[in-house]
């Protein structure tokens, strides 16, 4: 009996089991079980209803047990119908039947309006699956997003279904919100998604399948570059990856954690260090005015940009000699099959079946190829005076933050020996920074002093009138980007007045938190700005749509390859009559140089920089002293 008991125990509590894991499972399952009861009340209710004769008054034979069933059932689905029965136990069970019927349509109402709000939950967390086709995907959330967005929306303006989605590990809604906010005017849809993009699960959740390429944004993490390494793994070596080409590109704060990047990417995964881009960029443009808008523009989707393509017509002939074949577009380089990129390469470098040319054009559809004749040249208009040697020169930073040992170890690598570099600022950790740093020649001067940069009197004792050139840092690392520009044009402001008063004034170059602040800043009347965040946002732009931008960058901003430079007009043409820029490739081509733009500052309001690239090879333009032609070169 014991047994017996103990057994009947043990089943009990199975059942009890089994029936909390079945109701735990879900709406559906609480649904099935409510059919379930209320098939077994109707049933018993119909059994006693055809037993019984129980029936309305009306009804002398009494209910068969279909009928009692179905009057049962009714009961059930429409509890409005009780309202008509006739006698009083005929009443009652139906009453009975009634009761359970609201408890079971009251409950199925509870269950559908909570079930649609988890739904709706799940919406708004932004968990659902991507169905898009051909989108980019944006991996990570940062301030670079939104000139992300803004350019990949230039760049497919024509495609209707472009789109692009968003996975972090950030509300959806607030995403929304911000995009909204921060984003202008767009074609291209916008679809967000929570969740980590580290996790295989997550990655799902953004349909990599049929992605057309990925942009890794490093996160404001303390370890975001382990966290992109590990994303990159993911997205590399994941299980459920497509056989395909898959276009990534990733931004890291050092080059090592990049270079881990580019080993394990197969490559598929351009590595982005946006500081060395920054840096770079800040250095050529503090020796070349205007420089900053030739990168601006190459980076930025609306005017010309790189394009990496084959050109069979091209095949056998030398580069020399394509240079003025290419109308529209200007040929600045090479790349080879294994990807290598080489811009202003040896004038004799035979262009093979399987070389990419790299073209700056307008849009890739605008690449033609002339005539295999030579255009006509203007000789007596070409002079081949020597550029300026290295001088001794005085260099200024003023500001501090964490690109600042970079910028100042690749400024001194342009200078001769004997020239200052002087650093002033109040940054904490400045001078810690500065204990640390070694310059690329030794033989330049560092010297540095703890000053207030926003003190007019403080920037006249350290002689800022008598530098050939000055760079501004944005104070960057420890304020926001709107009090970081706020200062900056405060010693801008002092700089100019400090120039006006004793008549000196070097190249003078500042970098920019907020491209919003890029007009307030004009007012200063600087040579040059540049805004860190939007050439970050550019770069990273710009590698996603073409697999060999980082590339070329690399070569561009690297002192041991060719480099932009500006060369004064009269060093390359003369300027008593109106020139085609035929004539300018060819005696740039003669000096083993490739030119691509000029730059004839006239205060254009439409092109306040007054640079040009890729220009109509076959108009002639009257050019003065004092303009520039832009071309890369190896010195």
């Amino acid at each position: 009996m014991d047994d017996l008991t103990a057994q009947l125990k043990r089943l009990l509590q199975r059942l009890r089991y089994a029936f909390d894991l079945s109701m735990a499972s879900g709406p559906l399952s609480v649904i099935g079980w409510l059919a379930l009861a209320s098939l077994a009340v109707i049933f018993i209710v119909a059994v006693f209803l055809a037993t019984t004769h129980i029936a309305p008054p009306d009804n002398h034979d009494g209910l068969s047990f279909i009928e009692a069933f179905w009057e049962a059932t009714m009961r059930t689905i429409d509890t409005g119908n009780v309202g008509g029965d006739n006698g009083w136990p005929f009443r009652i069970v139906m009453l009975a039947v009634t009761l359970w019927g609201i408890f079971v349509v009251s409950t199925l109402i509870g269950l559908i309006s909570a079930g649609v709000q988890t739904q709706l939950d799940v919406l708004r967390k932004g968990r659902s699956f991507v169905l898009e086709r051909g989108h980019t995907v944006i991996l990570n959330w940062s301030n670079s997003i939104f000139d992300i967005i803004n350019e990949l929306a230039i760049a497919h303006a024509r495609d209707k279904t472009f789109s692009i989605v968003i996975l972090a590990n950030k509300d959806k809604v607030e995403m929304e919100d911000e995009i909204a906010s921060k984003v202008g005017p767009h074609r291209a849809r916008i679809v967000c998604r929570s969740g980590d993009p580290g996790d295989l699960a997550d990655l799902e959740i953004v349909n990599l399948e049929t992605a057309r390429s990925i942009i890794v944004l490093a996160s404001e993490a303390d370890d975001a570059d382990a966290q992109n390494i590990k994303i990159v793994l993911a997205l590399v070596h994941g299980p459920e990856r497509r056989a395909a080409h898959l276009p990534i590109s990733a931004e890291f704060r050092t080059a090592k954690c990049a270079e881990i990047a580019r080993d394990i990417g197969n490559g598929e995964v351009q590595a982005v260090v946006p500081d060395d881009l920054i840096s770079r960029v800040i250095v050529h443009s503090s020796r070349h005015a205007g420089l900053s808008a030739v990168y601006s523009e190459l980076l930025d989707f609306e005017g010309n940009e790189f394009y990496s393509v084959p050109e069979p017509s091209l095949t056998g002939k030398t580069f020399g000699e394509a240079l003025s074949l290419v109308n529209p577009g200007a040929l600045i380089g090479l790349c080879d099959e294994g990807g290598a990129v080489r811009l202003n390469p040896e004038m004799n470098t035979v262009i093979t079946e399987k070389t990419l040319t790299v073209i700056i054009a307008d849009d890739r559809d605008s690449i033609a190829i002339g005539a295999s004749a030579r255009p006509l040249l203007d000789e007596t208009a070409i002079q081949l005076r020597p550029t300026s040697k290295e001088a001794v020169e005085r260099a200024l930073i003023l500001g501090w933050n964490h690109r600042g040992a970079a910028i100042a170890q690749e400024l001194s690598a342009y200078m001769a020996p004997g020239s200052e570099i002087y650093i002033a600022a109040s940054t904490p950790g400045f001078e810690q920074d500065l204990a640390r740093l070694r310059l690329s020649k030794p033989n330049v001067v560092l010297n540095y002093a703890v000053t207030d940069t926003r003190d007019r009197h403080a920037l006249e004792a350290i002689g800022a009138a008598g530098y050939d050139r000055i760079i501004v840092l944005a104070c960057s690392d420890h304020l926001a980007p709107q009090p970081a520009d706020t200062q900056t044009l405060v010693t801008l402001l002092h700089l100019r007045e400090i120039a006006a008063a004793s008549g000196k004034r070097g190249i003078l170059v500042s970098e920019m938190a907020d491209i919003r602040n890029r007009q307030l800043a004009a007012v200063t009347r600087a040579d040059d700005f540049v805004v860190s965040n939007r050439l970050v946002s550019l770069m990273l732009a710009q590698a996603s749509e073409s697999e060999f931008t980082s590339a070329i960058f690399k070569d561009l901003l690297d002192e041991e390859g060719s480099e932009i430079y500006m060369r004064p007009v009269n060093t390359v043409i003369s300027t008593e009559r109106p020139v085609d820029f035929y004539t300018i490739i060819e005696a740039c081509r003669r000096r083993g140089e490739t030119a691509f733009g000029y730059c004839r500052p006239r205060s254009d309001k439409d092109n306040p920089s007054g640079v040009v690239l890729n220009p109509d090879k076959g108009e002639a333009l009257a050019y003065k002293p004092g303009d520039y032609i832009v071309v890369l070169a190896r010195e």
